[in-house]
Order: C-alpha cells, then structure tokens, then sequence
C-alpha cells in the first residue's frame, strides 16, 4: 500500500510486523524513528534561515526552537561578516586575555540552547543564521511532511527499528538496520547531488565570450 500519511505510515508499520495488537505503541515506535532521523539526516529540505537583531551588551543569543544544527552564522548591514566557531575554553580565554571587550562579534560557542557571542557586541547588529531545521514531527493533526512524501522508506524501516526491542525480535533488528542505513544515505547522497548539481560547468555563449 501506498505510504502518504501518519494513518497509512502506522498501518504499514502493523503490516510488515503482522500484529494488530499494536495500535497503542506504533506512535511510539514512530516518535523515536523520528528522533534519529533527525540525528543521522541532513538534507536540504531541512535548511532554514533565521534573522534579526542583537543589542548592546546582549552576550548570548536564542537559538530557534527547531534548530538542529548551525551552517553558518553572520552579521548583515554594512557587509557580511561570517562569525568563526569556537569552543567554550577558547571564548572563555579571549575574554580573559582581553579584559572581557565589547565589539563587533567575531566568535560564536553554543552553550546550553543558545549562542555565546565574542567580543560582546557594543551596538546592535543585524545577524542571519543558517541552520538545519528539526524535520515536522508526524501526528494525528500533522498527517505528512516532506520526508515521508519523499522517502516513506526512512520512516518505515526506522520505526520497525524501534519496534524490535519492544516485541523482543532481535533476529530481525540487523534487517531493518540496514534497510533504514542504506535509505539514509540514499537520502543524504541525493541531497548532495542535487546541492552540487551545475558546479564546475561553464557555458561558452557565442558572443558573450
């Protein structure tokens, strides 16, 4: 059967496990398939971009709530200046070594669900932030996203994954393992063709050089 929606997703799920005793404990199966895709994709429908404004003195930042991961952040207006990544240790130094400046920020460190920023900024800047973004977590009032329309596979075989444990079927884990790694790195491969695609070609128009 086709696999489009949260409803068809948890019917094909009690399918291939051939159970129907186990409508309480399929959205569970689901729910932590979902929290290692989020883990183990990166693709690029999960891009997302984030902007606004930090202000004097404001030496941490917010990070989205569904932020998974940076790409890049940087500082707009007056020209784009890319922060560097650094840990904790290396920002903690520079505020020693320096007595703790103020400044346009050069740095950035995650710490505790937000960035820290270096030097702390001394005028509000505009920023922009390139993140991976949290894939839509399915549920009875959010019935489809992108990766199951794309790539019902993942979630299949992720959520049977998670149901071996449960129904004590380890003899069928390393399956379902496998089939979920090789539709990830599918999944991740194209993502990458596709970002890539054209690099490398330059097209010679007759007259334009």
């Amino acid at each position: 059967m086709a696999i489009s929606t949260y409803s068809e997703l948890k019917t094909s799920i009690a399918n291939f496990l051939n159970r129907s005793d186990l409508d309480s404990v399929i959205p569970d199966f689901i729910s932590l398939a979902e929290a290692q895709i989020n883990r183990d994709i990166r693709h690029w429908e999960m891009e997302e971009r984030a902007s606004g404004q930090q202000d004097p003195g404001d030496q941490y930042m917010q990070v989205p709530a569904d932020w998974l991961e940076t790409i890049r952040l940087h500082l707009t207006g007056s020209g784009t200046s890319t922060l560097e990544l650094a840990s904790l240790s290396a920002i903690a130094d520079k505020r020693q070594d320096n007595d703790d400046i103020t400044g346009k920020p050069r740095f950035y460190a995650h710490v505790r669900g937000e960035f820290e920023l270096y030097p702390t900024p001394d005028d509000t800047y505009d920023f922009e932030l390139l993140y991976y973004k949290k894939i839509p977590a399915l549920s009875d009032s959010t019935t489809t996203n992108w990766l199951l329309d794309y790539a019902p596979d993942v979630y299949l075989y992720g959520s049977l994954i998670h149901s071996a444990p449960y129904l004590q079927e380890d003899e069928r884990l390393q399956l379902w393992s496998q089939l979920y790694a090789a539709a990830v790195v599918n999944l991740n491969t194209q993502s990458e063709r596709v970002k890539n695609s054209g690099t490398g070609i330059r097209l010679n128009i007759r007259g334009l050089g």
